[in-house]
């Protein structure tokens, strides 16, 4: 398993950060959008749909609204918002999981419009990130940023894990685990956060920092969002498609929640 998730990540990192530095906007958005595109169809699954033509039809609906994301992206920061305050409010759920979600299960048709949410203004806020100055270093901080917090939480968790982080939604996870990956990404906040972000003194660095730790943490709760809703429908992986990580969702639960969080924060605090 180990070797396989090494092997799928040595293939698709270098395509994933030549495409989020050397491509243009539009065909950013639309690379984004067709991996958003596979996650909408594994949500589907999630829903309960599965006749091959229900679950295109809501791939379908995704990619409207999508697009009509991408011609209103001048609202780009309100969708961010509206993204940041639905993991929040994920978070509240977790402390009553299952029994809340069991007791009041969501509709179909509920999780259906919850999905688009979920990477849309994903989508655009990674894309608005590249189009600030020093965009391709901004984009590929906050993927490294993520991938630090994982792989610093996967590290930690397996050699110091002792108590769990919340046993009811993912019972592999860790305290030490998360502390572990969050002080990976305070590291990296240090070293690449003066460079990519040129702050004028020792406060705006320390508001970066600030703001990749709070990115980190809610990149957390996006990974146990997801994993909160597999489990409330059974599923353990939301796909195949990836050797040793499952499906796409399982891969970009985490920037579904910090992408928005980054690039809202750096306009708020107009680094």
């Amino acid at each position: 398993m180990l070797l396989q998730r090494v092997l799928t990540a040595l293939v698709l990192l270098p395509l994933v950060l030549a495409i989020a530095w050397f491509a243009p906007l539009d065909w950013l958005y639309l690379a984004f959008s067709v991996v958003a595109l596979i996650a909408a169809h594994e949500w589907s699954a999630l829903l309960g749909l599965i006749s091959r033509p229900a679950r295109w039809v809501y791939v379908a609906f995704s990619a409207a609204l999508l697009t009509l994301a991408w011609w209103r992206q001048a609202d780009w920061q309100w969708l961010a918002a509206v993204e940041v305050l639905w993991w929040v409010f994920a978070l509240y759920l977790m402390f009553g999981f299952p029994e809340n979600l069991q007791r009041h299960r969501p509709a179909a048709w509920m999780l259906g419009l919850l999905g688009p949410l979920l990477w849309t203004p994903a989508v655009l806020s990674m894309v608005m990130l590249r189009a600030m100055p020093q965009g391709a270093e901004r984009l590929i901080y906050l993927l490294v940023l993520i991938w630090a917090a994982d792989v610093g939480a996967y590290i930690a968790g397996r050699n110091f894990g002792r108590h769990k982080l919340a046993p009811k939604v993912s019972p592999g996870k860790t305290r030490e685990g998360a502390a572990g990956g969050l002080l990976v990404c305070v590291l990296w906040s240090i070293a690449a956060g003066a460079y990519v972000f040129m702050p004028n003194d020792a406060m705006q660095l320390l508001r970066i920092v600030a703001l990749s730790l709070a990115v980190a943490v809610l990149s957390i709760v996006g990974d146990l969002g997801i994993s909160m809703f597999k489990r409330l429908s059974g599923i353990k992986d939301s796909g195949k498609l990836l050797p040793g990580h499952g499906g796409i969702l399982d891969r970009v639960d985490s920037l579904l929640a910090g992408a928005p969080a980054l690039a809202l924060g750096l306009y708020w605090l107009a680094l």
